[in-house]
């Protein structure tokens, strides 16, 4: 989906972080074992917290990739979520619009403290100019990415969620009940959500 265009690049193509939840799967025994194992939970984890896990993983890290770019980042993020999951009584049927809230709103404030670490595309794309083929459009690439993340924190809170949940996936039915907002409601916040990042973004184009 094509859903804002700034200067060659789209902010569905950021959201949609490509190659940045391929493999997501990788480690992920690891961090239910981690989980698991953590002194802070360790015998006050919900019985239905590995049914759970297995269910809502990827879509977790999915969400929280989209906002930063980075799978390592986004599955520190989603452990971070199922933990404090494992403390909560939410019940099982809304654990998957709680975590995926939950991971939306630990990613933008990643985003907004100016900790998000690069993620391992960026990397990978500044480590090896040499062999880039057309290094300045890799460039521009990068920091037309770096952008629209930049112009993503500084949304209204529940619009970048919804805009989030939108793009990772959800269905208007899922993104309402998440969101506690009715059903109807929904394409409106999200419209309103991309026609606050195109300012955003123009604003900032214009006062480069």
């Amino acid at each position: 989906m094509d859903l804002i265009r700034h200067g060659g690049a789209t902010a569905a193509a950021v959201l949609a972080a490509p190659g940045a939840v391929a493999g997501a799967a990788e480690g992920q025994d690891e961090r239910k074992e981690s989980m698991a194992g953590s002194g802070s939970v360790r015998g006050a984890v919900r019985a239905d917290l590995d049914e759970i896990f297995h269910r809502d993983y990827q879509r977790v890290v999915g969400v929280a990739a989209r906002v930063l770019g980075s799978r390592d980042q986004a599955e520190d993020v989603a452990q971070d979520v199922f933990l404090s999951l494992g403390r909560s009584s939410v019940p099982a049927e809304e654990a998957g619009g709680w975590l995926c809230v939950a991971a939306a709103h630990t990613a933008l404030n990643l985003l907004r403290s100016g900790r998000r670490r690069a993620s391992r595309e960026e990397v990978a794309a500044a480590g090896h100019e040499t062999v880039v083929s057309d290094v300045a459009e890799a460039v521009v690439t990068l920091e037309e990415r770096s952008r629209v993340r930049a112009a993503l924190a500084r949304l209204p809170r529940k619009q970048a969620v919804a805009l989030v949940l939108r793009h990772s996936g959800l269905s208007y039915a899922d993104v309402a009940a998440a969101l506690d907002l009715s059903p109807g409601s929904v394409g409106t916040t999200v419209r309103r959500a991309e026609s606050a990042l195109r300012k955003e973004l123009n604003r900032h184009a214009s006062s480069d």
